[in-house]
């Protein structure tokens, strides 16, 4: 019987030499990747989207509202240019309602309304508070035969001379789809739709089609968000960006084109990547 040839050490301990070192390659490639990601992701885009160029004074508030808990709420999306004179006959003439001030009567006039399905076109609105502040004004606009659902904007005067000399109002206009419960707490509130854009959207046309704007642009708000939650739990996604209005004067109605300024190259370029998105999620 011819004897087995004996194993070559060399040549296996050189394979195994050889698998241990792709595997340490692959290793220190995937945590090269993985930094380059984190870089980029969390500290190069934000930086070159980050822009306050139209208000300038506005760079390092934040963007976000938070509960009476300290629960970080719906993002800050819009954002207006005047007094609380101009906001109030604007809101009016855009169709907006006032929202009471949460009250036992007011309280019992929502649940009325949302039970018996009957209209209540002042519903009070949930505080939120922003800069340690509940909000100075809350308008909304019913949908439908009750306050089941609405469109709905809190605002909070940030800066009482901003770059046009006036005041600068931000707020967080949201849609509320529904009454449930709190996914959090377990509290009755409203859900809002997730799409914080089209909500945005739908308040700035509002304002518009009013002739109420004289001007709009950009700033930065939360930034781009594609799995955030707000004070009750609810998701929401949004490109980030903040709209500003340059609202009328004394009430007098605008019949011209609103005028747009221009945000940074790299912004327009990153809301038409995210455009691309929202078209997906909304399929």
């Amino acid at each position: 019987m011819t004897p087995l040839p004996a194993p070559d050490d060399g040549a296996t301990s050189a394979r195994i030499r050889q698998r241990r070192s792709k595997t340490r390659r692959a290793i220190e490639l995937s945590i090269l990747l993985i930094a380059l990601y984190s870089l980029t992701a969390y500290l190069v885009l934000p930086t070159i989207w980050t822009h306050y160029e139209h208000q300038k004074q506005l760079a390092g508030v934040p963007m976000v509202t938070r509960t009476a808990q300290g629960i970080p709420g719906d993002p800050i999306s819009v954002g207006l240019i005047g007094d609380r004179d101009d906001i109030v006959c604007v809101m009016h003439t855009a169709g907006w309602s006032p929202a009471a001030a949460i009250s036992l009567r007011s309280s019992i006039g929502i649940a009325g309304s949302v039970i018996f399905r009957r209209p209540y076109r002042s519903a009070p609105v949930s505080n939120l508070f922003y800069l340690g502040r509940r909000e100075d004004l809350a308008f909304e606009k019913q949908v439908g035969s009750s306050a089941d659902q609405r469109h709905h904007v809190r605002l909070w005067k940030v800066l009482e001379r901003g770059s046009e000399d006036r005041p600068v109002w931000l707020g967080d206009a949201t849609f509320d789809r529904g009454v449930g419960i709190s996914h959090y707490t377990g509290a009755i509130t409203h859900h809002i739709a997730p799409d914080i854009d089209a909500e945005r959207g739908q308040f700035v046309a509002d304002l518009e089609s009013a002739g109420m704007v004289t001007a709009k642009y950009q700033v930065t708000g939360v930034g781009p968000t594609l799995a955030g939650r707000n004070g009750g739990g609810d998701p929401y996604y949004t490109d980030g960006e903040v709209w500003i209005l340059r609202l009328v004067e004394h009430c007098k109605k605008h019949s011209g084109p609103v005028a747009e300024l221009p945000s940074p190259l790299a912004t327009q370029i990153k809301d038409e990547l995210w455009h691309s998105i929202d078209q997906a999620l909304t399929k």
